[in-house]
């Protein structure tokens, strides 16, 4: 069991994760899953006070084995049983629980009766086995699962019936080549889908994938996409497309993506941003294009009103033109940069007119650096 005091520090560890951040989700240990949204209160507090007041949370006798899966740590409604060994889902988990941790084991398969009677269940991760085979029935009794994480697996598709409470499902470095229409029916609770690291070209998104959801945030990244993907989710808040082989961004490449804060291209091929693409992104204040091909600054930044950061280093941009980034008229950009980088590129910093800049908040907000051939 864990010290009280131990496992309040991990709880105030576990609150500096950010699902929203442009860095590639990265789930180092269970807290840093099991506590990332718990607001307005915590769950996890909720449970420690309902501990301490005596409150229905005390372990449930099981009435054919112990209380808590051998080897593995439960408190608080959350079952600990991770880097074990294990080569299949333990039984005896207790019926409360809440979190369940069976990531770095040995798992092959998730079959039908694994999760019996665990309908309190809020989130799980499996992170980091070997399962390739889901059986359709294996969630059914999850009703209040909001979380799956299923990251590093051997998954060659989307698992079939998942919970229609799931908010949140990760499921990057499987082996998922394919998504079919309706992968994600029924989820219409869901926002945040990170499948990156998966070998699934554009091909490999049947019409009607992502049919029916409401995402604010997706990653497909380090993929094999050669261009942006057609139909996803037009709710997007967030859409990672970086490392990946994308050529070009044609002109209706984005135009279902009216709510784009933060648009991931970076690690790209791309060489022609068409002019007009980025006029259906009112919205866009992030944008990432660092480390493709481009020669110039896309056509269409300084009637992005709302743009706040650009990352254009390491093109092969020669020269930045004085209206490049800012609009003429006084006034009409609502918001300033705060960020623009332009390093490793073949400009001469020197020759860029100081006007060209003139939206930006201060000089320190603009990254030049040097080239290095």
């Amino acid at each position: 069991m864990l010290p009280h005091c131990s496992l309040l520090l991990l709880l105030c560890a576990a609150q500096l994760l950010s699902s929203s951040s442009a860095l590639p989700f990265e789930q180092r240990g269970f807290w840093d899953f099991a506590l990332d949204s718990l607001e307005n209160g915590g769950m996890m507090a909720m449970m420690m006070r309902d501990q301490e007041e005596g409150s229905a949370v005390e372990e449930i006798p099981m009435p054919d084995g112990p209380t808590c899966p051998f080897g593995c740590h439960c408190q608080y409604r959350v079952v600990q049983c991770s880097d074990l060994g294990l080569t299949e889902v333990p039984r005896n988990i207790p019926p409360d629980t809440k979190l369940l941790d069976l990531q770095n084991n040995r798992i092959t398969e998730l079959k039908e009766n694994d999760f019996k009677g665990l309908t309190n269940l809020y989130a799980l991760s499996v992170r980091n086995n070997k399962i390739s085979k889901v059986h359709p029935k294996a969630f059914a009794p999850l009703k209040h699962m909001q979380k799956l994480y299923f990251s590093k697996n051997l998954l060659t598709t989307i698992p079939q019936n998942l919970p229609a409470s799931l908010v949140e499902l990760r499921i990057h470095e499987n082996r998922i080549k394919k998504v079919a229409a309706g992968a994600f029916s029924r989820l219409g609770n869901m926002h945040c889908i990170e499948m990156g690291a998966n070998p699934i070209q554009n091909s490999g998104f049947e019409p009607g994938a992502f049919k029916g959801l409401k995402l604010n945030y997706l990653r497909i990244s380090e993929a094999k996409l050669t261009g942006v993907p057609k139909d996803l989710p037009d709710s997007l808040n967030e859409l990672h497309l970086d490392h990946n082989q994308i050529q070009a961004v044609e002109l209706e490449d984005l135009s279902r993506y009216k709510n784009l804060i933060r648009l991931g291209l970076g690690f790209n091929h791309i060489r022609d941003i068409q002019n007009g693409s980025l006029s259906f992104l009112p919205m866009l204040r992030e944008l990432h294009l660092d480390n493709n091909r481009l020669t110039r600054v896309p056509q269409g930044l300084p009637n992005m009103k709302y743009l706040q950061v650009v990352y254009l280093h390491s093109n092969n941009i020669h020269q930045v033109g004085v209206d490049d980034f800012c609009p003429r008229g006084f006034g009409m950009k609502r918001t300033y940069y705060n960020g623009i980088s332009l390093f490793d590129n073949p400009v001469n910093y020197w020759e860029v007119q100081p006007a060209t800049f003139r939206c930006v908040n201060d000089r320190f907000a603009i990254q030049f650096g040097n080239y290095k051939k």
